[in-house]
């Protein structure tokens, strides 16, 4: 757009002058591009199943310490009403990695195990890879669950008969990740084993069996290296290890740590164990608070803490239900494993893992970015983490390629405290089962008769009667009022339908 110019203005002012006015004009309408020295390092931190009240400074009735969670917020931006892509973790992980909600591809319920075919597409971008290619070195310790590509013995015969001496086709190491550790899944799936830059660390030697809950395991092989008990500690050891490694580089780097916990098997370490009162589920979260304190301490100790952005949040809501939840006459594990009357994982929310309702997708979301971020500040407007990719290709001061991140929204703005006039764009979320939810501002409409997840009646995806609740009002979800605003039902559903087959958010 041409400056407008008052009708004083001269014509025989210089083209030089004339050239200084148009850049302005331009610079205004186009975001600032950061300098090589001020784009900042990116630590990602994704824990496993944690819920929003886990974090002792979003729950004011937990007792369940957590100071490192909390320096987060003290020091950084509280996102009070963020959400995961999907209430289960692979399609999270998915959307958090490509900027694309997972069900716009071939996974549209359910997660993928150890074993699972790759799901990123072939020649998709990542964050990984574009931040590889513009400058940043990657690194990638914990949790993968994408699917790898391990190659199978010659003439198996068998199901899962791999040859583990065999480099993988597929993992973090070709999707844009210069250095990874990482193991295949939840850690509750085979096969319990280290992959490092695409190799196995440890043969396995021997079969792991099951286990019933809370230290839930399926049966399976088990690398020679590999202890369950150690193994969130090894990979944080890990994580750790590699912000060292960076201290006296000059390229910026991005670091993806996706923690195992509080996940099942639910196996807090030996030093762990009785801290917290409240069973191995509340001393677990103390673990995961303390994993994220070495990360920090490593930023700490290297001196890279003011020249990174770190970002805390979960694939998705705690699998815990709440007391008053959960039905009497069910004796469900996961009510035994702690005294939930005394701990709200999911807060006030309604549901768990798995569910449509905000308990299953309504997450932590802490970030922190000295001098760029104000200390102890909130954003109460709906955000979600497939916002990653774009919010790192404005940090690195790069375009969004078109044939990427589709559903991604950059954040930069709301962490400098910028509140545009123009929101972003609906969030979508989707359940275990593949029911769909819309969100925009305070009003959220269900396309499904129930939960789509755990939680009674789980109900059928686009089956009626549908629900809409006011989450500004009504953040628990116990008044339904699409009897009342039938006509905001019928336009949040026309748009669901809309972004959804429209091939993109952007």
């Amino acid at each position: 757009m041409l400056p407008v110019f008052p009708r004083s203005f001269s014509p025989r002012l210089s083209h030089f002058t004339l050239c200084l006015a148009l850049l302005a004009v331009a610079a205004l309408a186009t975001p600032r591009a950061l300098g090589a020295g001020e784009r900042p390092n990116v630590v990602y931190i994704l824990a496993d199943d944690m819920g929003y009240g886990d974090v002792a400074a979003l729950n004011a009735t937990s007792t369940i310490p957590t100071p490192h969670l909390d320096r987060l917020a003290h020091e950084g931006m509280t996102f009070t009403d963020a959400h995961s892509g999907s209430a289960v973790c692979t399609p999270t992980r998915y959307g958090v990695l490509t900027g694309r909600y997972c069900w716009r591809g071939r996974l549209k319920r359910g997660v993928l195990n150890g074993y699972g075919r790759p799901l990123i597409e072939e020649g998709r971008a990542t964050v990984a890879s574009f931040l590889k290619e513009n400058g940043y070195h990657t690194g990638c310790v914990g949790k993968w669950h994408l699917g790898l590509g391990f190659v199978e013995k010659a003439g198996a015969a068998k199901p899962n008969d791999y040859d583990y001496t065999v480099p993988l086709t597929d993992g973090a190491h070709t999707r844009g990740f210069d250095y990874s550790f990482i193991i295949p899944a939840s850690l509750d799936f085979p096969p319990y084993v280290y992959i490092e830059n695409g190799s196995v660390t440890g043969q396995p030697d021997r079969v792991q069996e099951a286990q019933g809950f809370p230290a839930f395991l399926r049966r399976g092989p088990i690398g020679s290296d590999f202890d369950m008990e150690e193994c969130l500690d090894h990979l944080v050891g890990k994580a750790a290890d590699y912000v060292r490694s960076r201290k006296d580089e000059e390229e910026p780097f991005f670091l993806y740590v996706p923690l195992t916990a509080p996940h099942k098997p639910v196996l807090p370490h030996r030093r762990f164990r009785g801290k917290s009162k409240l069973g191995p589920y509340g001393d677990f979260v103390m673990q995961v608070d303390a994993a994220v304190g070495q990360v920090l301490g490593a930023l700490d100790e290297t001196g890279l803490t003011e020249s990174t952005l770190v970002i805390y949040t979960s694939d998705n809501g705690s699998f815990m239900y709440r007391r008053d939840e959960h039905p009497d006459h069910v004796a469900d594990e996961t009510v035994q494993a702690y005294r939930p009357e005394h701990h709200t994982a999911n807060e006030e929310l309604r549901g768990t893992k798995a569910d449509i309702w905000e308990g299953g997708h309504r997450v932590p979301f802490l970030a922190r970015w000295p001098k760029k971020i104000q200390p102890g500040s909130q954003y109460d407007r709906p955000i979600c983490q497939v916002d990653l990719f774009a919010t790192c290709a404005e940090l690195a001061g790069a375009e969004l390629p078109e044939d990427a991140a589709e559903d991604s929204f950059s954040l930069v703005a709301a962490m400098r405290g910028e509140r545009t006039s123009s929101p972003r764009p609906p969030v979508i979320n989707h359940s275990a089962s593949g029911v769909f939810a819309i969100r925009d501002r305070d009003w959220k409409l269900v396309l499904g008769n129930g939960s789509g997840g755990r939680a009674a009646p789980k109900g059928k995806p686009f089956e009626k009667p549908y629900s809409l609740w006011n989450l500004g009002r009504d953040r628990a979800e116990t008044t339904d009022l699409i009897e009342l605003y039938p006509d905001i039902a019928r336009k949040l559903e026309r748009e669901c339908l809309r972004l959804r087959d429209a091939g993109g958010s952007r």
